[in-house]
């Protein structure tokens, strides 16, 4: 790995800023490094406040978005609530259908199915909404480049209005309301919403024309807080105040759905971490292995008994996805090996009979091993569907693009994309894939890089430290947990390899300088054991953590890596 730590602060702002806030220059330094300069900016980022959201109507099209829906409800329509089958579209759809339904009854919700319909609006979807008489289709987390399907729902005499944070295409769908702030043209002064965000503006903007203030849509802040760290949007600005309170619904009176799943994990506080790893991958099971409209029944329903058997149903869901992406990532791995791939820029691999709902995970699986930008395919009809990751610094999204003329259809975020081709096209695409690759990543993007905020003395490490470390919570993507690194390290004699494959590395971590010692724990770290032996001095990077056991709590050291000095 790469060690970089982040460039020094201004150290006269971060003195000054220091002092006005009590605290030590470490803590002052993080927080400069995060854009803080001021006590005023200091108080706004550890006391989130919902006065902090911004205006919906400052949303290009929102004002259009919410005469649609007042003229609908008027006109006593039926209105389909449309959204994606993962996390942020299921979450969506429940956001807004749970709220339209407080107000009028003509609503009903429609999840496209993974691999009948793929990902995104479908004509089958419309046909279904001309099918069952509905006149208004709010489409969320999807829709952005549905150009055809609109135009096709417009013959029909149905109206789209779109709520998406997806980067658009050259041209905008002739909807009603098109909602994005990454359109060219919005100046909505937030730009990094995820689709249960957006949903979230719309649903304040309805409630602003009814007389509603932000205090009586807080109950439907736990979908977007588990929308938000399901789809690693940065945690600022507006996303952060929007997590910070979600997090304390979901923690203290979440929807029915969210608790039942709590309820079977029987755990007491869940922070975003917890949200990432075990809340949003039960309602991405629903979706990957049956359908997502299970996770939208579960996000919906009000009786905690029937929630209960539908969070059941999705815990088999989510331990039948567990085994299917582990069973495929060894396959693929094997498929590496034979065709002598190993050193390749790019990892694209497929099989026929892969999971079509588990092939994003699997590819972050290879990354583990092979860490380069890496497509998973998978045959879907008559063609084949990938899913595409990439390495931290590598617009995967661009890089499709320069490969546009072998594919059929693609969409997404720099990490994260979708896309098909004809089968026919694979060989081409893969050669270009690689090619482009090549050509346009980095040397030092193909070793992964740890972040480090900056050098610290282990006697920094205090009680009152971490506890003021754990204010800058909510973390994620652009305000990540603090890395520190720490030099002249020695393992007081104690360390040892532990699990049941030896795999993890146990040490008491002694500072030479001021005889400061803490334990440590390195996960995966195995192989670095005999860096630490025989009193060879070290360093480390790593996160201060809590360790609870038996009862007792104390502070650790989380290791990300060592290095010998």
């Amino acid at each position: 790995m790469r060690w970089k730590i982040k460039p020094e602060t201004d150290s006269l702002i971060t003195s000054n800023l220091a002092k006005k806030l009590g605290v030590d220059y470490t803590i002052a330094k993080l927080l400069v490094q995060r854009g803080i300069h001021s006590f005023n900016e200091a108080k706004a980022f550890f006391r989130p406040t919902l006065n902090n959201l911004h205006n919906p109507f400052l949303m290009k099209d929102m004002d259009k978005a919410v005469a649609r829906i007042e003229l609908a409800v008027s006109n006593n329509e039926n209105i389909l609530v449309y959204g994606d089958y993962d996390v942020d579209g299921t979450t969506s759809v429940s956001l807004l259908y749970s709220y339209l339904k407080t107000i009028y009854p003509n609503i009903a919700t429609y999840i496209p199915d993974r691999y009948a319909e793929g990902y995104g609006v479908s004509f089958k979807g419309i046909d279904f909404a001309e099918d069952n008489n509905f006149s208004l289709i709010i489409a969320l987390d999807c829709g952005i480049k549905a150009l055809e399907k609109v135009s096709y729902a417009k013959e029909k005499d149905i109206d789209f209005i779109i709520c998406d944070h997806h980067r658009p295409g050259n041209e905008i769908p002739d909807a009603v309301a098109v909602l994005d702030p990454k359109r060219s043209d919005c100046e909505y002064p937030y730009k990094e919403l995820c689709g249960c965000g957006v949903g979230f503006k719309l649903i304040q903007a309805i409630g602003s024309k009814r007389g509603e203030t932000i205090n009586d849509l807080i109950q439907y802040l736990d979908l977007v807080a588990t929308a938000i760290a399901a789809d690693i949007v940065p945690i600022t600005g507006e996303n952060r105040v929007l997590a910070y309170f979600g997090l304390q619904v979901i923690n203290t009176n979440p929807r029915t759905g969210i608790k039942a799943m709590i309820h079977q994990i029987d755990k007491k506080e869940l922070t975003i971490t917890d949200v990432v790893f075990i809340i949003a991958p039960r309602i991405n099971a629903a979706g990957r292995i049956k359908h997502g409209n299970y996770a939208v029944e579960l996000l919906t329903e009000i009786d905690f008994d029937t929630a209960i058997k539908f969070a059941s149903e999705i815990e088999k869901n989510n331990t039948e996805r567990k085994d299917l992406d582990k069973a495929i990532t060894i396959e693929a791995l094997q498929q590496i090996e034979e065709n002598n791939e190993t050193e390749n820029f790019s990892t694209v691999v497929y099989a026929e009979n892969w999971h079509k709902g588990v092939i994003g995970i699997v590819a972050s699986r290879l990354i583990e091993t092979y860490y380069r930008p890496t497509l998973v395919f998978t045959k879907s009809g008559d063609k084949l569907a990938a899913s595409a990751r990439s390495v931290k610094g590598f617009d995967v999204y661009d890089a499709l693009e320069q490969c546009s003329e072998f594919i059929e259809q693609f969409g997404g975020h720099k990490y994260a994309a979708g896309l098909t081709l004809t089968i026919e096209n694979y060989p081409k695409f893969k050669a270009k894939f690689e090619e482009v690759v090549k050509n346009t990543l980095p040397e030092e993007l193909r070793t992964p890089e740890i972040l480090i905020d900056t050098e610290i003395s282990l006697s920094e490490i205090t009680p009152k430290f971490f506890r003021i470390i754990n204010q800058l919570a909510p973390f994620g993507p652009q305000n990540l947990k603090p890395v520190f690194m720490a030099s002249g390290l020695r393992d007081n004699g104690y360390g040892k390899k532990v699990g049941a494959d030896q795999s993890h590395l146990k040490l008491c971590i002694l500072d030479g300088v001021h005889q400061q010692t803490f334990n440590a724990i390195g996960f995966s770290m195995g192989d670095k054991y005999e860096l630490t032996t025989n009193g060879n001095p070290f360093k480390a990077v790593f996160n201060v953590d809590e360790n609870h056991w038996n009862g007792n709590t104390s502070l650790q050291l989380l290791l990300k890596d060592i290095q010998e000095e």
